[in-house]
């Protein structure tokens, strides 16, 4: 059994993530978290798990790597749910699906203008030249789009739950600010200004543009350029019965995500930026009454010798190596047992002596390889003792580097615990599951049982590498 040093369970609340995604009143579950902590594989695991478990699921990825598809064995993922295939539901559990899907942006931001503009409209706002920079990288786009998603998937009502793994942003919550930054563009100065000849009209709207309107639009004219200016204002124009329509969806999905069906999962490493990232989550969502369900801290570090501390290992390094220094001569028993000054030679044994004299005979006996005089002649009890010496020095040698290891594996085990504490001690009501680190990355199927094994244990990591 791997132990680990785990947060004390009776200091913190443990998570228990089986129930949270076995209950049919779960319908999405948000992981955030800042980048590298492993949200989309612990999006994917608990995906996998509540599928394993009897429930639809769609995991819904907007991490442009794609890890995600590659895990669950799909060539490639897009802007279309797409079913996993592998799925072996744990016994008593029916009906069990896992889909997957990563968020294509201006796919969505297309489909949006499909759904809402009669077909010449929205013609002529998908090949507007400002529209395709704007749906293909205007700033807030793609965390507004997974909000538009993760709405329309809700509202198909097709899956038991979501799981949704949010966008690698500094910030792992721009995604609930999106809809208010994308609001206040649309409802901005500068677009009233530029909507304003649109809803005027006819001559009218000319007129006022050319007299009330020239110094405005002269200046962005220099701006933005002549030609830019114009594609903004088609698309405006195109797009002006459309702008409320964004607010309203957003504004239902932002209420969505504050329901009792929502449980926002942070992840994070056991390291000190990333809980303290953490832990600005965790009062951002009480700040904004979303439901927090927990925290994940994964990669957690573990031990199978914890009761060997870092300070005794080093210790008995030192020792080794001290010794090996001092018994460094062992092998060298002919210099150990060699006569003092003025005591006899012991009697040498005469089938040493016949060994060491050559046979002038036709068949003679071998000689040793070594001349009689080297430093290296010796008899085979000497060799075998060099060799045994030799043997026993880098046993020394390997377990002062084990011994070492082992050293280093505690100290980062107590950094973590450190970490953990300081997390702990500012968000006490936190509950923690912690997911004990695997020897190499997710790749599988099997990999993120794994991880959704590890998930279900709690404080208590079990197997942490």
């Amino acid at each position: 059994m791997t132990s680990s040093l785990s947060l004390n369970p009776t200091d913190t609340h443990v998570l228990d993530v089986d129930p949270l995604i076995d209950d049919p009143g779960t319908r999405i579950v948000v992981c955030c978290g800042s980048g590298g902590v492993g949200k989309t594989t612990t999006a994917a695991a608990l995906g996998l798990r509540a599928a394993e478990r009897g429930r639809k699921v769609v995991v819904l990825t907007i991490d442009p790597a794609r890890r995600l598809a590659q895990s669950m064995g799909i060539d490639s993922l897009d802007n279309t749910p797409r079913r996993v295939k592998g799925i072996v539901t744990v016994e008593g559990a029916e009906g069990g699906e896992l889909h997957a899907m990563m968020l294509d942006m201006k796919r969505t931001f297309d489909e949006i203008v499909e759904a809402h503009a009669d077909g010449q409209r929205a013609e002529a706002i998908l090949g507007n030249p400002f529209y395709q920079s704007l749906s293909a990288g205007f700033a807030g786009t793609q965390e507004y789009m997974a909000m538009e998603k993760l709405g329309q998937l809700r509202a198909r009502d097709e899956w038991d739950l979501i799981v949704v793994d949010t966008p690698p942003s500094r910030s792992a919550l721009d995604f609930l600010d999106a809809p208010k930054r994308l609001g206040s563009f649309l409802d901005g100065k500068l677009i009233r200004v530029l909507m304003a000849p649109a809803k005027v009209g006819g001559r009218a709207g000319m007129k006022f543009l050319n007299v009330g309107m020239s110094m405005m639009t002269g200046a962005l004219g220099k701006l933005l350029g002549g030609q830019l200016l114009r594609d903004v204002q088609t698309f405006v124009a195109a797009m002006d019965t459309m702008f409320g329509g964004f607010r309203t969806r957003a504004d239902a999905t932002y209420k969505l995500l504050q329901a009792p069906g929502t449980a926002f999962l942070v992840v994070a490493a056991p390291e000190r930026d990333a809980l303290r990232e953490a832990a600005y989550f965790v009062e951002r969502l009480a700040a904004e009454d979303m439901p927090l369900a927990g925290l994940v801290l994964n990669r957690v570090h573990g031990s199978g010798a914890a009761q060997l501390s870092a300070e005794r290992a080093l210790a008995a390094a030192e020792n080794l190596d001290e010794r090996g220094i001092v018994d460094q001569g062992d092998g060298k028993v002919e210099l150990r047992t060699a006569p003092e000054a003025g005591s006899p030679a012991p009697a040498r044994d005469t089938a040493d002596e016949h060994a060491q004299t050559p046979d002038k005979t036709p068949h003679s006996a071998p000689v040793h390889a070594h001349a009689p005089n080297s430093p290296d002649a010796g008899t085979p009890a000497t060799a075998t003792t060099d060799r045994a010496a030799t043997d026993h020095a880098a046993t020394d040698q390997l377990t002062a580097g084990l011994l070492r290891l082992h050293a280093e594996r505690m100290q980062l085990l107590a950094r973590e615990q450190r970490t953990r504490d300081r997390f702990a001690a500012l968000h006490p009501e936190v509950a923690v599951t912690e997911v004990g680190a695997l020897p190499g990355d997710v790749h599988d199927l099997a990999g993120l049982r794994t991880i959704g094994d590890r998930l279900a244990a709690g404080a208590d990591p079990a197997g942490a590498a």
